[in-house]
């Protein structure tokens, strides 16, 4: 952002998030519905910048030009992501209040708070050997499908994407299945809105067991990593730390999964081409974190004072929210073949992009691969527009996959 652009005498003074104009809500089942449709009627009228709800009576900037996300990235200064003024002025049972708070994480923090807690889970992450994470996937993924193979039809979502990202993201935390499951059920309360301020405080209490019990009982872990780090984590901010993990793992990861699946069940071109081998599934992956990331609308930040960017007013404390759906879809970025393309921002950027990328795709690649190998005829259950999409302003998430295929006794033992 230049100087020139804050003194502008051609820029007006007011913001596209003002009381007085209507704002469109992320929250409505319509927009769950077809939010490309609305992504496109949003830049036809207001440009790179929109005026929206994320909850009734929630106002915030959504960014949806992907040259605009990148300046505010990479400009923490400007664009910090502590939201504590902004959360003053919130009432506690708003239902993403839960989701957007402060807490000593690394996602709400900057500066030196930030770099320690990110750190940590730098840390902890560097040690997942690539290939051990390979055979711990293949070790959930086939008891998942014999489970189910010899039925001739699944819902793939409950069947296999949640349980197997689920015990994947537990192997790595070292969670015992009783805590995870709690601190799942928190968490998807609190990505849905619904039961948000509960769904934070199961979390939260599931997240205390975890830290107590790995305080007992070390292991070869991401928690205890992060635990025996030189940061010196308290244990309330190893509690959130971990809950950032939760929160990248379960939620985006099992969506990611699910979304490409779809998109390689329900696109003949690109369904085909992938399983004939002319394209890979991590092209498959590349397309959706494109066109269907599994969190849409995610990376909040708070401004400190009124800012000028692309010739319009920002509010101090008032949320802007990348919408990386949007941003990866602006037309100033061209080409709708998005194979082998790593451009999107479907991981957020700048100081705070997500540092499990990597193994984001080594997941979401293996699960995909052991489904395709063990059931090669597998297509969707329902005509395509029969699927139906979650509701909620931040994630990309359908209600099912159903699938069906020629019943087939288990290809491997169980």
């Amino acid at each position: 952002m230049t100087n020139s652009d804050q003194l502008s005498p051609r820029a007006p003074h007011s913001s596209p998030t003002g009381t007085d104009g209507p704002r469109i809500p992320l929250y409505a089942p319509e927009f769950a519905v077809d939010p490309h449709s609305t992504y496109r009627a949003m830049r036809e009228q207001y440009g790179s910048l929109v005026p929206v709800e994320i909850a009734p009576g929630v106002p915030a900037t959504l960014v949806i030009g992907y040259y605009t996300a990148l300046r505010i990235f990479g400009d923490p200064d400007h664009f910090p992501a502590d939201p504590r003024t902004w959360q003053r002025d919130i009432p506690a049972d708003c239902p993403v209040l839960p989701l957007m708070q402060w807490r000593p994480n690394a996602r709400r923090n900057d500066g030196r708070a930030h770099a320690r807690y990110r750190q940590a889970i730098v840390a902890g992450l560097a040690e997942v050997d690539p290939f051990g994470l390979h055979a711990t996937v293949e070790q959930i993924a086939v008891p998942l499908i014999n489970s189910f193979c010899g039925d001739g039809s699944a819902d793939l979502i409950r069947q296999y994407a949640f349980p197997l990202t689920f015990a994947v993201l537990n192997a790595m935390l070292g969670c015992p299945t009783e805590i995870a499951q709690r601190a799942a059920t928190g968490m998807a309360a609190m990505f849905e809105g619904v039961g948000a301020e509960e769904g934070a405080r199961v979390l939260m209490k599931s997240l205390a067991d975890l830290v107590e019990l790995k305080r007992a009982e070390p292991g070869d872990d991401v928690t205890t990593r992060m635990m025996r780090h030189s940061s010196a984590l308290t244990d309330p901010e190893l509690m959130n730390q971990v809950g950032t993990l939760y929160g990248a793992g379960i939620e985006p990861l099992q969506n990611l999964i699910v979304n490409a699946l779809r998109l390689m069940l329900t696109d003949e071109q690109f369904g085909g081409r992938t399983l004939d081998g002319s394209l890979s599934t991590r092209d498959a992956l590349d397309e959706v974190l494109f066109n269907d990331p599994p969190m849409a609308n995610f990376c909040f930040t708070f401004p400190k004072q009124p800012i000028l960017i692309d010739g319009v007013w920002l509010p101090a404390h008032q949320p802007v929210v990348i919408s990386m759906a949007a941003c990866n879809t602006d037309p100033v970025i061209g080409a709708n073949q998005h194979a082998g393309n790593r451009a999107h921002l479907a991981f957020g950027g700048g100081p705070h992009v997500c540092p499990a990328s990597s193994l984001a795709y080594l997941i979401a690649q293996d699960a995909i691969d052991q489904l395709l190998d063990g059931l090669p005829e597998i297509r969707l259950g329902v005509p395509a527009d029969q699927l139906t999409w979650r509701t909620g302003a931040f994630h990309r998430a359908l209600t099912a996959l159903p699938v069906v295929f020629p019943p087939s006794p288990p290809l491997w033992p169980v």
